[in-house]
């Protein structure tokens, strides 16, 4: 059982300036994992890095120093210099490490239980060990039983549907606000990545156009090209309120940079079209008394962070359903996987009785003279069906006696009884 094995560190265990040593691209995922194979340090092996984890998935019977491997590689990835604190890992072996996979891919173990980027995170990260034949019968039979865990516990509880995320809850406000985001123009003013997250939620969610504007022109332009949007310099802030339909501010900037009078003349500009401006930075952006427009609405982070806190307590409930969906199914990887070990002496069995009847079928093959094609197709048929019938209880029995308890007693009898031979 403690075949399988898992390492890593996540937001759990490590801040994010440890985690981002351990990021792993595509490529050198796939050099991972391929390494480890071929190097006959582990038979499979899985690597999923998100922004929140890197964790090394290994499968290499009876190896009890499997976990240093694992250990050793993250440690090569970080590098030699400040080495990281042990502290910061984390080794599951057996059932946790089933059950925590299931967990990871349902998004039970995220920093925002239920988010959704991870599903497809753990499918990437299955997909580069494929192409590097990195995985066997273990690995890719857990990999996509936990996939479609994660999709159960998406479509069959709640967990998913109330936005715990600034940036998910940003865009939800925006809809409610300007009921729908169709076509929406979305203006950023800043170009970090609370920012780029908001906008990333509020195109999922219907908007249109995307426009980004900070002090920096090369940084408003490299993040417009990601949306293909349009980058603007900040001294059109005024003319581009008459036009956004969504405004997310989060600069650095020490001062209120909208004022109710830009709001004002713009809204003269856009007479009744609502306009949603999303304050996100510290100190504000945006001045207190643009919140007193008529046809504004402002919302800022204390106002966020309370539709937030709210929505993750509402997930609570859903994240309990869900954690009842992947114990069951962690459970039924769990009895596949044990009733693995019983597969040598079933096999072993099986060559045995098929080897005796091929024998006994060719001792008396000179007293067939009489026999057609017809009547030797029917033995042979027949014989086949006497033998599965007489392992069939054997194999069961083989089977539970590996899930349910040890099953090496079994084992041991059959290969004593049917004079097998021992296990490679």
């Amino acid at each position: 059982m403690n075949r399988v094995l898992v390492a890593g560190v996540s937001h759990h265990t490590a801040p994010v300036a440890l985690r981002e040593r351990l990021s792993l691209t595509p490529a050198r995922t796939r050099c991972l994992v391929g390494g480890i194979v071929t190097g006959g340090d582990a038979a499979e092996a899985v690597a999923v890095s998100t922004c929140n984890r890197t964790e090394l998935y290994l499968v290499q019977p009876d190896a009890p120093d499997l976990h240093e491997v694992a250990i050793a590689e993250l440690l090569a990835i970080a590098g030699e210099h400040d080495p990281l604190p042990q502290d910061a890992f984390y080794v599951y072996r057996g059932e946790r490490a089933l059950l925590h996979l299931y967990r990871v891919a349902a998004g039970l173990d995220s920093l925002v239980p239920g988010e959704a980027e991870i599903l497809g995170q753990v499918r990437e990260s299955l997909a580069l060990s494929r192409a590097e034949n990195a995985v066997g019968p273990v690995l890719s039979r857990l990999f996509d039983s936990a996939i479609e865990t994660g999709r159960r516990v998406r479509t069959e509880t709640a967990i998913g549907e109330s936005p715990a995320s600034v940036g998910s809850v940003a865009a939800v406000v925006a809809r409610e606000a300007l009921d729908g985001l169709d076509d929406a123009t979305v203006l950023l003013v800043g170009a970090g990545k609370v920012a780029e997250l908001c906008a990333m939620n509020l195109l999922a969610r219907g908007a249109g156009r995307v426009q980004v504007m900070n002090r920096t022109m090369q940084k408003a332009a490299a993040l417009a090209d990601r949306f293909d949007g349009e980058p603007v310099p900040m001294d059109e802030l005024e003319a581009r309120l008459a036009t956004a339909d969504v405004v997310i501010c989060a600069t650095n900037a020490p001062h209120a940079i909208v004022h109710a009078e830009q709001v004002e003349r713009a809204l003269e500009a856009r007479p009744g079209r609502p306009l949603v401006l999303i304050d996100l930075a510290v100190p504000r952006d945006v001045e207190a008394s643009v919140a007193d427009e008529a046809g504004v609405t402002v919302y800022d982070i204390d106002a966020l962070e309370t539709v937030v806190s709210r929505n993750r307590a509402a997930r609570a409930t859903e994240a309990e359903q869900g954690e009842d969906i992947v114990a069951s199914e962690a459970q039924r990887f769990r009895r596949w996987l044990l009733s693995l070990d019983a597969v040598p002496a079933i096999t072993g069995l099986r060559e045995r009785a098929e080897a005796i009847r091929a024998a006994e079928l060719a001792r008396f093959e000179g007293r067939w003279e009489a026999l057609g094609v017809r009547d030797r197709e029917l033995v042979e048929r027949l014989t086949r069906g006497i033998v599965a019938k007489l392992l069939h209880e054997p194999t069961v029995r083989l089977k539970d006696g590996a899930v349910d308890r040890d099953g090496n007693d079994l084992a041991a009898a059959v290969h004593a009884l049917f004079d097998l031979p021992a296990d490679p």
